[in-house]
């Protein structure tokens, strides 16, 4: 069992940054990929990036150029870098926790993102 706590989303305007943290409550290992999938209102969940142990990442292409995903092993918590910000990044961010062997995923509570003037 991994929990996931997600933190610092929040109110910004067009253009600004934020940045995401995700805590889980273990040590990700090799087995593990961590992500940031996000909710808009009326919408389908969507991937936003991923970043393996070994620190690949992967980004929706949405975001390619403006987020970026990072990870600190020490502390196992990844965050998401989130600049120039659209009106059309509003949503729900969760964070999620896979074992790729067994295929289980740990979800976080999500964090809210609100992108407006």
């Amino acid at each position: 069992q991994v929990q996931v706590v997600e933190s610092g989303g929040g109110l910004v305007q067009p253009g600004g940054s934020l940045r995401l943290s995700c805590a889980a409550s273990r040590s990700i290992s090799s087995i593990y990929i961590m992500g940031w999938h996000r909710q808009a209102p009326g919408k389908q969940r969507e991937l936003v990036a991923t970043i393996t142990s070994g620190g690949t990442t992967n980004y929706a292409d949405s975001v390619k150029g403006r987020f970026t995903m990072s990870m600190d092993n020490a502390r196992n918590t990844v965050y998401l870098q989130m600049n120039s910000l659209k009106v059309e990044d509003t949503a729900v961010y969760y964070c999620n926790v896979r074992n790729i062997l067994n295929k289980t995923s740990y979800w976080g509570q999500g964090t809210q993102v609100t992108v407006s003037s």
